[in-house]
């Protein structure tokens, strides 16, 4: 009698657990739309794509993809390997490492504010959304040296991942495309503007002394007719509350012999952008340096002291840029300093260690 309870009881715990199971296992398409986390609603509204609109699956979808170390070929590199969130999504190596310690060709770009970018990606612009962005490093000989058709491989094996694509795309097929617009979809979501700027323009706090002449000399323009006058001409590349203008610049680095990387050149095929690469945001900047398209500047007092007197000529040195060379901006050791300390306040805590960008796993 007893062990007859006992088998009875042990045949419905069993069908509990299979009922649990499978219930679990019930996957369904979640269109639930994403919204963008603003905390000072600094930035403007973003043109984000219609034809791949941002849902709360396929930003998870895209995290675990960004986070996911089998995009690499021997599995050991991830997105975030060469972007790291305490870096502001930046690489403190002056050149990223790639698949057995390969070592790439440029800096690694931060990762922030990319729905407000409308000029295509990478340094010299070679991939015109950031889908297309997406896939070319795991394919890429220096980075992931990996197979799109591995890749899809890898995932299809993982009964988390099949779920994840049916939550976002309705369907557990798994291919380039969805990978692509899930990573698309989670970069986009990466947001910052809290910055103490941030909190400023809110009239939320206020800036030091140093901070406010380095504000004023960052807006005010190059003028040499007017010494006591004239500012540092910042904003006539980084513009806007983004802080950058969505072209592609030589910013006086090397002389004609002596640019080393064509830059933009290598997309256009055009001898005019020859040097030219994307202006980034400065927005974080405090925490993603090294700097420039080849990481030669360790420090933000080093960038300074270029546009302060290191301007190289070149063919395709921005006009406006040519124009300080002869003078440079005139900038002593305290305006430098001033400029730095207000570069600082662009830096955005809540974004470097926002827990809706780490790892899932």
């Amino acid at each position: 009698m007893h062990l007859a309870k006992s088998a009875f009881i042990g045949l419905i715990a069993l069908s509990l657990f299979s009922c649990r199971k499978d219930e679990a296992e019930i996957v369904a398409y979640d269109p639930t739309p994403y919204t963008l986390q603003y905390v000072n609603n600094t930035l403007p509204i973003p043109d984000l794509p219609t034809d791949n609109p941002l849902t709360v699956a396929k930003v998870e979808l895209g995290r675990m993809l960004f986070y996911e170390t089998q995009l690499s070929l021997d599995n050991s590199i991830s997105c975030a390997s060469c972007h790291v969130q305490e870096d502001g999504f930046s690489d403190k190596h002056t050149l990223s490492f790639g698949v057995d310690q390969t070592l790439g060709k440029r800096q690694a770009m931060p990762v922030f504010n990319l729905a407000w970018h409308s000029n295509g990606f990478f340094w010299d612009g070679r991939a015109e959304l950031l889908r297309h962005q997406s896939l070319l490093p795991i394919q890429d000989a220096f980075e992931m040296k990996e197979t799109l058709a591995n890749v899809i491989a890898k995932l299809k094996s993982s009964g988390d991942y099949r779920n994840q694509f049916i939550r976002a795309f309705g369907s557990g097929e798994i291919t380039a495309l969805k990978i692509s617009l899930a990573l698309e979809n989670f970069m986009m979501s990466i947001v910052s503007d809290d910055s103490k700027y941030d909190r400023y323009l809110k009239g939320l706090v206020t800036l030091t002394e140093s901070e406010e002449r380095g504000r004023q000399l960052f807006f005010a323009e190059y003028n040499p007719s007017f010494p006591s006058e004239t500012g540092a001409d910042c904003a006539h590349c980084h513009a806007g509350n983004n802080f950058e203008n969505d072209l592609y610049m030589n910013n006086g680095l090397d002389t004609e012999a002596e640019i080393a990387d064509n830059g933009r050149q290598n997309a256009t095929g055009d001898l005019a952008d020859k040097g030219k690469f994307k202006v980034p945001s400065l927005r974080n900047i405090e925490v993603t340096g090294p700097y420039m398209h080849d990481g030669r500047f360790t420090t933000l007092e080093e960038v300074v002291d270029h546009y302060n007197g290191g301007i190289q000529n070149s063919n395709s040195v921005d006009p406006a840029i040519l124009f300080t060379s002869s003078t440079g901006l005139m900038l002593d050791a305290q305006e430098k300093a001033d400029l730095v300390n207000f570069l600082k306040t662009l830096t955005d805590y809540t974004y470097l260690t926002n827990p809706a960008y780490q790892s899932p796993f």
